[in-house]
C-alpha cells in the first residue's frame, strides 16, 4: 500500500492476503487512521505552490443523481519539500488566505493561479501568480506545475486504484497521499509505517462506517 505510487485498493489487499473484503477494507482504513499527520506542524517556508481543486460527484445514472457534491480541497507544496492538503467549504478569501497565512511563514514566496482570492496576500507574503485563463502557465521560476501534479497524481490513484471514494473518508484518503508523497524519497517507508501503526490507538470497525 505505501510501496505503491499510487496505493492499492482494498480489492487487491483482499487478493494478496486471502482475506475477506471486510478485513481488507478494514485494513487499509487502519493504516490510514495511523499515519495521520500531526495536529501541530512547523510552517512551511521558501517557495510555496498553492492550487485548490474538487474531488467526486461522480454522476449515478440509477439515480438519475451524485452521490455527493464536489468537495472542495486546497493543496500546498512546499517546493523540495511537504506537501499538504485539507478539505475547504468554500473558496472565499476568508478561506483561503487564512489558510495560506496559518501555514506558510510570513514573507515566504507563495505562488498561485489567477484566482482574485489570493490577491490580499501580498500584504504579508511575496505572492505571485500566473493567469491560466490567459493560457500563462510559467513567468521564469512562477508557476503551479508542481501542485498541479500532485493533484493529478491523487486523482489518477482514485480512479486507478480505489474508483470512487466516499466524503466522509476522503480525509483519510488525503492523509494517505500527503504520508506517501511526503515520504517518497524515505528508504524507511515501509518501517515507519508499521511503527506508527503499531503505536496507534486502535480504530473500531463500526467508527468507520458509522453515518457521517
Amino acid at each position: 500500500m505505501m510501496d505503491s505510487k499510487k496505493s492499492i485498493s482494498a480489492n487487491q489487499i483482499k487478493r494478496m492476503l486471502k482475506v475477506s473484503y471486510k478485513t481488507a477494507w478494514y485494513l487499509c482504513h487502519r493504516i490510514r487512521k495511523a499515519i495521520e499527520e500531526e495536529t501541530i506542524k512547523p510552517q512551511l517556508d521558501g517557495t510555496i505552490e498553492v492550487d485548490e481543486t474538487f474531488i467526486g460527484g461522480r454522476y449515478d445514472k440509477r439515480r438519475k443523481r451524485q452521490p455527493w457534491d464536489k468537495q472542495a480541497v486546497i493543496g500546498l507544496l512546499q517546493r523540495d519539500g511537504k506537501f499538504e492538503a485539507r478539505k475547504i467549504p468554500t473558496r472565499s478569501r476568508q478561506i483561503l488566505t487564512g489558510i495560506v497565512r496559518e501555514r506558510v511563514e510570513k514573507g515566504s514566496k507563495v505562488f498561485t493561479d489567477e484566482l482574485a482570492a489570493y490577491n490580499s496576500l501580498a500584504n504579508t507574503h511575496k505572492h505571485h501568480s500566473v493567469n491560466h485563463s490567459a493560457e500563462e502557465w510559467v513567468r521564469g521560476d512562477i508557476h503551479t506545475n508542481s501542485i498541479e501534479n500532485a493533484w493529478s497524481l491523487f486523482k489518477r490513484s482514485i480512479i486507478g486504484s480505489f474508483h470512487k471514494i466516499r466524503e466522509k473518508h476522503l480525509d483519510a484518503y488525503l492523509d494517505e497521499f500527503e504520508w506517501r508523497f511526503n515520504n517518497r524519497d524515505n528508504p524507511y517507508l515501509f518501517r515507519d509505517t508499521l511503527k506508527k501503526l503499531i503505536s496507534s490507538e486502535k480504530v473500531e470497525f463500526k467508527e468507520l462506517v458509522r453515518a457521517s
